[in-house]
């Protein structure tokens, strides 16, 4: 027979593999990812088959409501970063409300500033139409709320989460007035087609769906945090990280799924690269503007990180939504919201690399 002192020992060390995995993954993620991406290119069964698992519907306030587990899978980061959110970041959120509203501002008119130099520039492009292709899909990118994945980034990167969930939760609740708009601004730099292409994503609404599977968790995430004892919480944070790490890598590797072999099969290579490039150069630009606004505004290092997620990560997902049932007959308005979004993952992979780097040397320096 087992004893009890054999079964703690089987528990401790079965917490101690956990805990070693947990590690491995958060300081190689970038190469996880890469990989992800690279599976889903040459294996996307098991990614498509995540994304069309459908448990079933639920009737909320007579509206039917579908539930899939790609959309559980976002639940779950929602609610993970909800309880991760500690007592005294939230009582920071307060002090740093003015951050919060520049980082939402910055979110907002930086993208529209980029978008509008490369309207100009790509008026010398060849091909009219796959010109305004780039801009209806940078359009869809930059009027998304900001992405719940980069609460999972910022959580791994050792951020400030409630920094990180007031950027996410403040631009989803105001997503039903600040798409609409943003897509409204975007119009006007449309050709006359598009413009009317713009304003018929603008009058499709995304409200309840982003309330249910982003607001809601992690609502439920911060209720769970404060009504869990602190002394408990701490004990599974590094599951926590391990389960954020598994379910961001299964999500990409469904959303790569998708948009991969699309890409590859598409052999239009001069269109390919220069929206690679103009999506590429508006990812930087948006992490580059995280930054600084944290320079200016002279925050912390987790601030800064949670700064750098927030205003270079968007809710693509929901873009592609939009675009799928708004767009059927624009198929390569696609193209530049699959590219961010497979862009915007690997530049966080390398900010967490980088700022992985940066505190262990910090820590280094102060022993």
């Amino acid at each position: 027979m087992v004893g009890p002192v054999q079964k703690q020992m089987g528990m401790d060390n079965r917490r101690f593999t956990l805990l070693a995995l947990s590690q491995f993954i958060h300081h190689h993620l970038l190469w996880f990812l890469i990989s992800a991406y690279a599976i889903a290119a040459v294996f996307p069964v098991a990614g498509l088959w995540i994304r069309n698992v459908n448990l079933g519907d639920v009737q909320i306030f007579q509206s039917k409501i579908h539930v899939s587990l790609l959309l559980l899978l976002l639940a779950t980061l929602m609610f993970n970063a909800g309880l991760g959110v500690k007592t005294s970041h939230l009582k920071s959120l307060m002090q740093k409300s003015r951050v919060m509203l520049a980082g939402l501002a910055a979110n907002l008119v930086i993208p529209m500033i980029y978008i509008f130099g490369v309207t100009l520039v790509m008026r010398l492009w060849y091909e009219p139409d796959e010109a305004q292709h780039i801009l209806v899909g940078l359009a869809l990118v930059a009027a998304m709320p900001i992405a719940g994945a980069s609460t999972a980034w910022a959580q791994n990167s050792n951020g400030n989460l409630a920094l990180s969930l007031g950027l996410v939760l403040s631009s989803t609740v105001l997503s039903p007035i600040i798409t609409p708009v943003a897509l409204q601004v975007f119009g006007e730099m449309a050709s006359e087609e598009y413009e009317t292409v713009l304003q018929d994503l603008a009058a499709y609404g995304s409200g309840a769906f982003l309330g249910l599977w982003i607001v809601l968790p992690s609502v439920l995430g911060l209720v769970v945090r404060f009504a869990v004892p602190e002394t408990r919480l701490t004990d599974v944070m590094p599951f926590i990280k391990l389960i954020n790490s598994i379910v961001l890598l299964l999500l990409n590797y469904s959303n790569g799924s998708v948009s991969l072999p699309q890409a590859v099969a598409d052999r239009d290579f001069d269109f390919l690269a220069v929206t690679l490039g103009i999506t590429t150069g508006l990812c930087i630009t948006a992490f580059a503007s995280g930054y600084g606004l944290s320079r200016l505004f002279k925050v912390d290092q987790a601030e800064r990180v949670s700064l750098m997620y927030g205003l270079g990560m968007n809710n693509n997902g929901t873009g592609l939504v939009l675009a799928s049932l708004v767009l059927a007959s624009y198929p390569r308005v696609m193209v530049p919201i699959i590219f961010y979004n497979l862009v915007q993952h690997l530049v966080a992979g390398g900010v967490h690399e980088v700022t992985g780097r940066t505190v262990g040397d910090q820590k280094v320096g102060g022993t």
